[in-house]
Formats: C-alpha cells, sequence, structure tokens
C-alpha cells in the first residue's frame, strides 16, 4: 500500500502524514477537523469554501452503496421503483457521515497531490 493510501486509510495529514485531520471519532464529533496539522502544521482548509471540492467525491462514494440498496430493496420487497428510490434514501442516510469524512479526506489528497504548494 502506497504511502497516501495508508494516509487516506489512517485520515492524517496529506503532507506530514502523521497528524490526525478530525479531533473525535465519527459518532463524538462527526466533522470536528483540527484547523492545522497538529504535527507540521498544515492548513487544513486552504480558502473558503475548500470542502466544495469533496462533494466531487462523495458523489463518487456515494453511489456503489446506493445502487447496491436501490437494487437489493427492488429485487426483495417488488415495490415500485418510486418507494424504492424512497427507501433507499431512508436506508443510505446512517451512511452520510461516513461518506462525508472519507470524501474531505480523499479530497484534500488528491488537491495536494496536483497543488502541493509548500508554503501553507
Amino acid at each position: 500500500m502506497s504511502g497516501a493510501l495508508r494516509g487516506i486509510a489512517r485520515k492524517v495529514c496529506p503532507r506530514c502524514r502523521q497528524g490526525a485531520i478530525f479531533r473525535a471519532s465519527l459518532w463524538r464529533g462527526y466533522l470536528a477537523m483540527y484547523e492545522k496539522c497538529p504535527v507540521c502544521g498544515l492548513k487544513y482548509e486552504r480558502e473558503p469554501g475548500y470542502f466544495l471540492g469533496a462533494m466531487y467525491f462523495s458523489y463518487l462514494l456515494s453511489i456503489p452503496p446506493g445502487l447496491v440498496i436501490v437494487l437489493l430493496l427492488w429485487r426483495w420487497t417488488g415495490w415500485p421503483f418510486d418507494k424504492v428510490m424512497l427507501g433507499a434514501f431512508f436506508c443510505y442516510l446512517p451512511l452520510v457521515p461516513v461518506v462525508t469524512r472519507w470524501a474531505r479526506v480523499i479530497w484534500m489528497y488528491v488537491d495536494r497531490y496536483f497543488d502541493p504548494d509548500p508554503i501553507t
């Protein structure tokens, strides 16, 4: 496993790969992030609206489980498609905090890869 993939899996700083990104566990602090890396001082949110880019990764991460939920509900229940979609929406809601965190971490790593900017 490459260093970046290991860093993403551990949810640590994309520069030093040691400092934690989030202050607390998912259940105690959904998006409680450090402003800067506690180890190297990298500012996590580079600019206002920085995590808007994480929405694209959130979408990509949401498609596979959402599709599985839709297909399973459709197969198991025999409901009409509109009810299946509504049911899948409610089934997917508990996954939103998890996906949001992963999307932010992946976004930070991808952004740092293409624009390392050693000053920040």
